[in-house]
């Protein structure tokens, strides 16, 4: 039913209200809604948070953000995590009503007195309600001031629109014909679930040894990997991710480069689970046991990073379930187990799950398993093709276990059609695998980060991995080092998570053929030692970049946010200028697209949104060089591959701080 004042279109809003908007603690985002009402009289509109308790927070008065349009805004930000809700209120304001009419009959001479003591009522029924600390009786001095018949008729009217009346009435303004929205949820989480810098590894490739002289390749081990987590922590990163470390099946192994026929010696794929060693909780018997799990936890966690494991639910032909579950597994009509396929891809070495005869049970033995992992210090699961297996599911694990560990974060790895992907976020993932790897034009860019910053920011948290295991695109196969560059840049300042997989740094670009995203020689089918110490002894690494872009992430609040993306203009269609902003922190960041060739262009600045006049100019550092220049609304900028680090500008201003004089590059 609609209130007295209609309060329509409260947004964020998912799946109409149904399901929670979502926020980390400390994050800012805005309210809005469509507020009218009948006639002119005046009105005014304000946001409630109520906290997980039920308690109501600051009362946050919203303003009209366009003339005309009846879309009113505020900006909120909740200060703990839990369930939240918020609710907008619209009010008749009968004091900006009365401003209005007194500003034009008093000096008409319509009706004088009858309009003062009309403002004087207002304003003593006002007065109430403003604590005596916050104006009260400047507001009771008004009353009189109004009432007062030896003044000026102008000079009565001045006391009721004196600055310091007019400010304690918009703190606390005198609101009749109250009208409700419906309360909106809102899920506040821990800022790991917006915020980080992530890092997948394969733990039997670190501290591997190579097969020579005719002895097979060592595995590298859970202890051996941990010997890698300092360099994580010195390059900035949050999150180290390991993919499946669980017993591999030997029947239908994958052997080098994804062929069919498996050497003796031939490791496998980690995502083919289970083996006569055990199933999703047991540890690999070349990496180690759970004591060595929990020793890189620990190392970890010492280095302030956090452990992200992979949660693929499937299994290889030698798992467990296959034997003690085969309700678990869809049979073809000739009694065999279909594997799975994503064709052209053919997985022989992996049996998908199939849910409708014991979805109950699959889901028990789901929380069993998160939870087993979880006591091992697990708080972040990366779910490998969870568009593969039931939202409704998903929405059941996960809610079991956010009710009990609400800090538990789940990174959907889903590279899917939009309606799954979006879906997947609104019923619990709290992150989510992107489009970004094949957004590489200024277009394709700007249109992407305008969608994912958007509306679909209420509910869909972008993590831009920069590679992975499964992709090298064609961008990184034939742009060369640069290309590495531009693209780390470009997920590190556009989304507050990204990351990379181990090589990225190295800018290993060979495909195992034309036209294939797979890597040669790929790690998810044998070891891949590196000898990280001659890379950086020989300058092969962009490690350097990296760290730096890590750094500056951590100084600078507004790169650990979403919403605050904005988009300027440079006409140059090689080069893509973007800022974020956040109170007083503004990162502007300029990049080249063209990792082959110098790229010019006239950058055009919306100067009101990093916070300053049109006419402005201010110092801008590049932390990328560690220049200072003097940008106004229109700069000169030269972008060439060999620029050091990467040819690109990130830079950091103070909005507040201004200075005077023309722009200088």
């Amino acid at each position: 039913m609609i209130g007295r004042i209609p309060v329509l279109d409260v947004r964020p809003q998912v799946d109409c209200g149904r399901r929670p908007a979502k926020a980390v603690v400390g994050e800012t985002f805005q309210v809005t809604a469509t507020v009218f009402r009948e006639g002119h009289d005046a009105l005014g509109a304000n946001v409630v948070l109520r906290d997980p308790a039920g308690r109501s927070g600051p009362w946050t008065p919203m303003s009209e953000l366009a003339p005309g349009t009846d879309r009113w805004g505020a900006d909120v930000t909740p200060s703990a995590e839990g369930r939240w809700s918020y609710t907008v209120e619209a009010w008749s304001d009968p004091v900006g009503t009365w401003r209005h009419h007194a500003r034009i009959k008093i000096p008409a001479g319509l009706d004088t007195a009858l309009v003062l003591e009309e403002g004087a009522l207002l304003h003593e029924r006002a007065a109430v309600g403003v604590p005596k600390s916050e104006g009260r009786e400047a507001v009771l001095a008004a009353v009189d001031g109004l009432r007062d018949e030896r003044r000026p008729v102008a000079d009565r009217l001045a006391a009721a629109l004196a600055p310091e009346v007019v400010a304690a009435l918009a703190r606390y303004p005198l609101r009749e014909l109250v009208s409700a929205s419906r309360p909106m949820p809102l899920q506040v989480e821990r800022e790991r679930a917006l915020f980080g810098s992530w890092y997948e590894l394969f733990p039997r490739s670190e501290g591997a040894r190579p097969a020579a002289n005719g002895r097979p390749a060592v595995s590298g081990t859970l202890r051996t990997a941990a010997e890698r987590l300092p360099a994580l922590a010195a390059a900035g990163f949050d999150v180290v991710y390991l993919p499946p470390v669980h017993p591999i099946g030997r029947a239908h192994r994958k052997g080098p480069n994804n062929t069919l026929s498996a050497g003796p010696h031939d490791v496998g794929s980690p995502w083919a689970i289970g083996s006569a060693e055990g199933g999703h909780d047991a540890i690999h018997p070349d990496l180690g046991t759970l004591a060595d799990f929990d020793h890189f936890v620990a190392r970890a966690r010492e280095l302030r990073l956090e452990v992200a494991l992979d949660f693929a639910l499937q299994c290889s032909p030698d798992h467990p379930w296959v034997r003690e579950h085969p309700e678990w597994f869809h049979h073809r009509a000739d009694g065999s187990i279909a594997y799975a396929e994503n064709p052209p891809k053919k997985y022989q070495d992996i049996y998908p799950v199939a849910f409708d005869e014991d979805f109950a049970g699959i889901v028990r033995e789901t929380l069993r398993l998160l939870r087993f992992w979880m006591d091992h210090g697990v708080r972040i699961f990366r779910v490998d093709n969870p568009h593969t297996k039931p939202v409704a599911f998903w929405e059941k694990v996960i809610g079991e276990v956010n009710r009990t560990d609400p800090d538990v974060i789940f990174l959907a790895e889903a590279f899917t059609r939009p309606a799954m992907m979006h879906a997947l976020a609104a019923i619990g993932f709290q992150q989510s695998y992107t489009y970004f790897t094949w957004r590489n034009d200024k277009q394709e860019l700007t249109d992407y980060l305008t969608e994912l910053s958007g509306d679909a920011a209420a509910y869909m948290r972008p993590n831009f991995f920069v590679n992975t295991p499964d992709i090298l695109n064609a961008y990184l196969q034939h742009g060369g080092r640069h290309a590495f560059e531009l693209r780390a840049v470009l997920a590190a300042t556009l989304s507050p998570t990204w990351g990379v997989y181990a090589g990225y740094e190295l800018c290993e670009n060979d495909a195992v053929r034309p036209g294939s995203e797979e890597y040669l020689d790929s790690e998810k089918y044998q070891l891949r030692p590196r000898d990280w110490a001659a890379a950086e002894r020989e300058g092969r690494t962009i490690t350097p970049l990296i760290s730096l872009l890590n750094r500056v992430r951590r100084r600078h609040p507004a790169l650990r946010r979403l919403r605050n993306l904005r988009f300027h203009h440079a006409d140059n269609d090689a080069v893509l200028v973007y800022s974020k902003r956040t109170g007083d922190s503004c990162v502007l960041t300029v990049v080249s697209l063209d990792p082959h060739h110098t790229q010019e262009a006239t950058v055009s600045l919306l100067m009101p949104e990093l916070g300053l006049d049109w006419h402005d100019t201010v110092p801008v550092h590049d932390e990328i060089t560690g220049e200072t220049y003097h940008w106004g609304r229109d700069n000169y900028v030269r972008l060439d591959p060999g620029r050091a680090l990467a040819p690109a500008h990130v830079l950091t201003l103070r909005p507040s701080s201004p200075i005077g004089g023309s722009p200088t590059t």
